[in-house]
């Protein structure tokens, strides 16, 4: 039988169409015989594996398969399940991580609604958001960095030390630890002073321009290792935390240093060479890791 109708949007009619074709090749399969974990299910089979975070949201997926939300069928899913979610959640995690499941159970349900035509409206959409707290603003001062160096010692053979170098690099770059920790010597041009990144957390390719004093960092290094620092991630938070711990710094952490070397950087560089150097395709972005102080920007007035 030919189904025809007609909608005020290309959108809309597009929507349409696509629940038609689902129900058609399904067999015109019901949501009504679906609960909320068949969707979570279906959308860690076919649409996590295409992304480069999959490995994360597999675990997110499955945690959310084992609440009871997912057992609610989707005639019945309604704002106030998810709503009911969000505040039972909140007393286990911090906003930011309720935050972060929230927008993946949303593209389950956007998913659902646009490809797979199994619901009319994605009930999340009318579901408030935890408030986000306000962005870390911690710097590290040059008596912060020294105490480092003294407790983690200058031996580049050990893991300490090479956790405090890291830092340092990171500063002077704004790489991220993941970039750092796989960056590999055929990925480094000392002469041009550029680290090619293959893979980067935005899912595309950087070359981040390096300073003297990052080219001095790495000539520190053994340049036959397998990488140029010779430390895994997890090596890399411990040792870290146990350098900062024996020196007393507090409310430090290795995250920090984004913050530092953009502020840093933003003395040298304009804001579409910052971006690109840090990796921000919104530049919005590089308000969270700013800085600069109200002091220090009137000084730059005179």
């Amino acid at each position: 039988m030919r189904r025809a109708k007609s909608f005020g949007s290309k959108a809309a009619a597009k929507d349409w169409a696509n629940r038609q074709e689902y129900r058609i090749t399904e067999g015109d399969q019901s949501a009504a015989n679906l609960v909320f974990r068949d969707l979570l299910q279906r959308y860690a089979r076919e649409v996590s594996p295409e992304k480069r975070g999959a490995r994360w949201e597999y675990v997110r997926l499955d945690r959310l398969s084992r609440d009871k939300i997912a057992d609610v069928s989707l005639r019945q899913l309604a704002a106030s399940d998810f709503a009911d979610w969000r505040d039972r959640r909140l007393m286990e995690v911090k906003p930011a991580s309720v935050n972060r499941e929230m927008v993946l159970m949303s593209a389950v349900l956007s998913n659902a609604r646009r490809e797979w035509g199994l619901i009319a409206t994605n009930p999340l959409s009318d579901v408030r958001k935890p408030s986000k707290p306000p962005p870390r603003d911690r710097l590290v001062s040059p008596e912060e960095i020294e105490q480092l160096l003294a407790i983690s010692g200058d031996d580049l053979t050990k893991l300490p030390a090479r956790a405090i170098h890291t830092f340092l690099f990171a500063i002077e770059t704004a790489m991220r630890a993941g970039e750092i920790v796989g960056l590999a010597w055929d990925r480094v041009d000392t002469e041009k002073r550029v680290a090619k990144l293959d893979m980067t957390k935005n899912g595309t390719m950087r070359e981040v321009p390096l300073s003297r004093h990052a080219i001095e960092l790495l000539d520190k290094l053994n340049p036959d290792g397998a990488s140029c620092f010779e430390i895994k991630s997890s090596q890399l938070d411990v040792h870290f935390r146990m350098v900062r711990d024996k020196a007393k710094i507090k409310n430090l952490r290795f995250h920090d240093r984004r913050h530092e070397a953009i502020t840093r950087l933003s003395r040298k560089l304009s804001i579409l060479p910052l971006a690109r150097m840090v990796g921000h395709r919104d530049i919005k972005m590089l308000q969270v890791y700013y800085n600069e102080t109200a002091e220090e920007i009137a000084l730059l007035l005179d």
